[in-house]
Formats: structure tokens, sequence, C-alpha cells
């Protein structure tokens, strides 16, 4: 699983004729599932968003998300896996299909609200307009892969 993170001072997600969804201060996650991952990828991308200590306190980054009571925006985004080595099209076959990508964000969101996180959501599949204004700025990306690897080897 993979999560593009930034830190927002607000956002919102419009779908369709919707008047949007909104949050405050907080963090925008643009998350994709492969079609590789489970449920532990899921799980490891929550507690990484959850716990990041990427939120400001007297200009040090040193509370989390949690900490400040900030919201959550988790916006479906298979593209995170687009491919794009060969040709001038991305190819997105590494991207999981909607039946096993689809519960594995709604574990990731489930996961985030049990940590006690205000959590809005896009919708997996639709055109979506979101709007955010990042804070900083700051942008983490995370790789559920990363897991398996040595922090040495990094």
């Amino acid at each position: 699983m993979r999560a593009v993170v930034q830190r927002v001072r607000r956002a919102s997600v419009r779908i369709g004729d919707s008047d949007g969804r909104r949050i405050e201060s907080g963090l925008v996650v643009l998350a994709a599932v492969a079609e590789t991952d489970e449920a532990a990828d899921a799980d490891y991308i929550a507690d990484k968003v959850s716990n990041l200590r990427i939120m400001d306190l007297n200009g040090r980054m040193d509370r989390s998300v949690v900490d400040i009571s900030g919201e959550v925006m988790l916006i479906p985004q298979f593209t995170l896996y687009a491919n794009t080595r060969k040709g001038r099209r991305p190819s997105f076959s590494a991207s999981a299909r909607p039946e096993k990508a689809k519960p594995l964000l709604e574990r990731l969101r489930s996961n985030l609200t049990s940590g006690g996180l205000g959590v809005v959501t896009g919708e997996f599949g639709a055109h979506m307009m979101v709007d955010l204004t990042n804070d900083g700025p700051v942008t983490i990306i995370l790789d559920s892969a990363d897991r398996h690897r040595s922090r040495r080897s990094a």
C-alpha cells in the first residue's frame, strides 16, 4: 500500500454535485492498494499516518495528528502505482482490482477512526475534486513494502 501524506490547514473533496466533505487542521492521505497487499499493509499505513510526528508545535515537527486532535481526509488514488518506465501511457497493472482494494481501504479508514481520528473519505472509483491548503509544505510518502526492508539499507 502506498500513501502520500500532506499536512494541511484545510481540505475538501467534492464528488459530483455534492457540497463537499471538509476537514480543518490535519492530514490529507492519498492511498493506493497494490495487487500484492494484505491486511497487514493497511494496518502498517494506518499506524504510520496516525503516529507520524509531522504536526508543528512551536516551530518543531514533534506532534502527531492524534496529538493535536486533527482530522484525516482519506482519498483513494490507484494512480500511485502507475508504471511509467515504458512508453508514454502509464500502466496501472500493479494496482489492486476494486474487489481487493475497497476492503483494504475500508480497513485503513477503520483503523484510523478506531485510533481516535475523525476521518472524511473520498469515494472509490469516483471522479473527485480535491482542494487543499498544504501547511509547510509537508508531504511524506509511505510504502508498506518498507516494513520488510532493513533501516540500514535505506
